[in-house]
């Protein structure tokens, strides 16, 4: 239900009604001139339609008629080919906002964009159609696809994070969105190399995962999470890392790590964030942010991985003392015009009561901090704690001394327009998706058995199966046939049973992740000072994302992934930490890109002369097994008789836990036919919400006392009458099991069948025509054997 308050509630149990409305196009309010309006709100799903509370997805759709003002026809305001002064405020993807009540007071009722727009010519009418938040999500929809679920066996997302991911990609944001998500084209601006939301997987949005832990080693909480949904270890120091998609440079420029958590979640007292740097010779540096909660104290290190480091060190009595959600993150500066740079770093908080800690910034000086040219390899991270939104941004500021609060904190740069269900529907595979993002959700709902709608303000809900799997106690609302109920339609379908329940998943255990087709380049590059060089290489459709290639110099042999930069297009000396080199996959083509930092030109070639650039794609060594799970109720079928639903196969379930989740689901839903209550005309009340659970009081028929899901709606006006709410229930549960009471029910064949005489049985009992008709006068006593056959 929505949220109301007295003065409404008060206003709608009155015997007296005064509706009213608001209609606001564009952000101009049209309300006067609405002669009628209509809202449909129902659930979209594949399954039975008197099973369709179970999953779906709901996409709201306004109608509106308005009439001209002050004396000119509407057509005229408002066509195709009206004046832009009047016109855009009904175009094609124009704001709608309605809301609608009684006495006074409304509540929201539409929020969207127009899709069409309709002028009768000759009239005072245009039609005016519009959707709800799912038109913002028309767009392609893509999704990562790391090979890494496939190589370990472990996994990788959850289809939650799918639906984030489709979410953010429409500017539906749960949590603080990427930094600079765009792609690469000005190398001065800011960047974003890798960005894990941790909802529901440890997949990137940009970058990949490349240590995945252990299922067992972790939980994906929603209470306690700092925005929507959080890895929670179940331990202290859960490791995980990550590759970025933009191998970024030592000495460089300012690049930024941050994340989220809940220090009041937490197995131990550390986080740890680390940048691991590629040099020549196969030797590795780093720069690391630790927060500690036990003693409030920030260090950040620099130095040579498994080998020598040092550290500056700072302390906050608020991060000790101050419990919950804390916004943690560090700036590292690497400019320099040499070929080592000694970082000048820097830590920034924000605690859970919104104060702000920005320590002192400090330069390295002990040799054991240098940190020579080299690319960003990887980025780890080691946790105790709930964790949230992990980002790293290149070149985030100019410095880190005129780093803004607001620019940190990403003021007025985001709104949370998206609430989550718990992770389900582990995947180890993300599949291949095609079509608009809202056709994907669309997709993940009717696998996973959950719900995806935009509610009255445009806020997007998921929720899971067990939102129609827990039978409620309680209504939200209830309507009677005495007040508020003005027609009632009662069905029960034998279409509603489903009493064994079958569910297909995709087995991956013994499927691993190898080396596709290798791609060398054909072509030695000429890499001129700060000029982009984009290059796209062709790959297969059933080949993973991977990551961006590898520099590499002479003293390490490296034949993978790889591109080696020359002073000379003969090869000359490898080159390391001046070449960014990042990538993308667009479609069939893998792009990798590479800017020269330095001030002569570089070549992809080979000590040897060759062209350096290897590409080597991954892809899976086999294909998933396809297996069922089955769950069935055998009470049911005795009285019901066998009633089999299989649920379309799909590639969102993965394992056998997953299915078996979901075919207990179904059962529970159909096992026995649950009533549906059809064209419920009810008074217009604003307050109610699909999924609300409505108690139905009938006291003139069917003498009904039901809790009841709202799993349709429509509420139409037409000016001059009382708005119409007409509703599309389902039972929250059926009416207990058959008794067949007094009943011996018939068999499903005549039991007479097989017993007919034969004509020598007829002939013998009777001697002539006559004694037949004296004794036998109706056929089927002639035909019924005396006894039995």
């Amino acid at each position: 239900m929505q949220p109301s308050d007295e003065v409404l509630d008060a206003a709608l149990a009155a015997p007296e009604r005064t509706p009213v409305h608001s209609t606001r196009l564009g952000g101009k309010d049209l309300g006067p001139q609405v002669q009628s309006w209509k809202v449909e709100r129902a659930y979209n799903t594949d399954l039975p339609e008197a099973m369709r509370a179970f999953s779906g997805s709901a996409a709201a759709q306004f109608e509106a008629q308005l009439a001209g003002a002050d004396g000119v026809p509407a057509p005229r305001l408002y066509s195709a080919w009206a004046g832009r002064a009047t016109g855009d405020a009904v175009r094609p993807s124009q704001s709608v906002v309605h809301k609608t009540g009684v006495s006074g007071h409304t509540l929201p009722a539409f929020r969207g964009t127009v899709r069409s727009r309709t002028a009768a010519s000759g009239s005072d009418t245009v039609t005016i159609q519009a959707l709800d938040g799912a038109e913002r999500l028309r767009g392609p929809a893509s999704l990562p696809r790391p090979y890494h679920g496939v190589l370990t066996g472990r996994r990788v997302a959850t289809a939650v994070w799918c639906v984030d991911e489709l979410l953010r990609q429409g500017g539906i944001d749960t949590c603080p969105p990427p930094r600079a998500p765009l792609a690469d084209t000005d190398d001065t601006a800011p960047f974003t190399v890798l960005y894990a939301s941790l909802h529901g997987g440890v997949n990137a949005s940009y970058g990949q995962p490349e240590n995945v832990p252990w299922v067992g080693d972790y939980d994906w909480i929603r209470d306690g999470a700092p925005f929507e949904m959080a890895l929670m270890p179940k331990a202290a120091g859960l490791n995980a890392s990550w590759m970025p998609r933009s191998r970024f440079l030592t000495p460089g420029d300012v690049f930024q790590v941050e994340c989220w958590v809940n220090t009041a979640m937490t197995r131990g007292n550390k986080i740890e964030l680390k940048a691991v740097f590629d040099r020549s010779g196969g030797a590795y540096g780093f720069v690391s942010g630790v927060f500690d909660i036990s003693t409030g104290q920030v260090s950040i290190h620099s130095g040579t991985l498994n080998g020598t480091s040092t550290y500056f060190y700072w302390t906050s009595s608020k991060l000790a003392a101050l419990r919950g959600t804390w916004h943690l993150g560090f700036m590292v500066d690497t400019r320099s015009s040499g070929s080592s740079v000694f970082p000048t770093v820097q830590p920034r908080m924000t605690g859970p009561d919104g104060s702000y800690f920005v320590g002192g910034m400090a330069t390295f000086t002990d040799p054991a901090a240098s940190q020579p040219r080299a690319e960003l390899y990887r980025v780890d991270m080691t946790t105790d704690m709930a964790v949230e939104c992990l980002q790293v941004t290149d070149r985030v500021w100019t410095d880190t001394a005129t780093y803004p609060t607001a620019e940190w904190e990403q003021r007025d740069k985001w709104i949370k327009g998206a609430v989550l269900d718990d992770a389900d529907l582990p995947l180890y595979d993300i599949p291949k998706v095609s079509g608009s993002q809202w056709d994907v959700i669309t997709e993940i709902a009717r696998a996973s058995m959950s719900t995806a709608e935009f509610d009255e303000q445009g806020i997007f809900h998921w929720r899971g199966p067990a939102r129609f799997g827990t039978v409620p106690t309680e209504p939200d609302l209830t309507v009677t046939t005495r007040r508020d109920i003005a027609s009632l339609t009662i069905s029960e379908e034998i279409d509603a049973c489903r009493n064994h329940c079958e569910q297909p998943y995709k087995d991956w255990s013994g499927v691993s992740s190898a080396a596709g087709a290798v791609v060398d380049d054909t072509v030695i590059r000429e890499l001129k000072p700060g000029i982009p060089v984009e290059v796209p290489y062709a790959m297969a459709e059933d080949e993973y994302d991977i990551g961006p290639l590898v520099t590499v110099d002479d003293s390490v042999v490296n034949n993978g992934h790889r591109v080696r930069f020359g002073t000379l297009a003969t090869g000359g000396t490898a080159v390391k930490g001046v070449v960014t080199v990042s990538c993308r996959r667009e479609g069939p083509s893998y792009i990798a890109r590479f800017t020269n930092t330095g001030t002569t030109s570089l070549w992809t070639v080979t000590s040897d002369g060759k062209p350096s650039v290897r590409v080597v794609p991954q892809k899976a060594t086999g294909e998933a097994k396809q297996r069922n799970w089955a769950w069935w109720n055998t009470t049911s079928q005795q009285y019901y008789g066998k009633q089999q639903f299989t649920a379309p196969a799909s590639d969102w379930v993965q394992n056998s836990a997953t299915a078996s989740t979901l075919s207990k689901t179904m059962l529970n839903a159909g096992r026995y036919p649950v009533p549906v209550l059809g064209e419920v005309e009810v008074l217009h009340d604003p307050r109610i919400q699909l999924g609300d659970v409505v108690r139905v009081v009938d006291t003139s028929g069917a003498q009904l006392d039901t809790l009841a899901w709202v799993v349709g709606m429509r509420t139409s006006f037409t000016a001059g009458s009382a708005p119409q709410q007409t509703l599309t229930l389902r039972g929250t549960s059926y009416n207990g099991v058959p008794l067949d009471a007094d009943l011996t029910p018939d068999g499903p064949l005549d039991p007479a069948y097989g017993t007919q005489r034969l004509y020598a049985q007829v002939t013998a009992q009777y001697a002539t025509l006559a004694d037949l008709m004296a004794g036998e006068p109706h056929y089927r006593a002639l035909l019924t054997a005396t006894g039995g056959a």
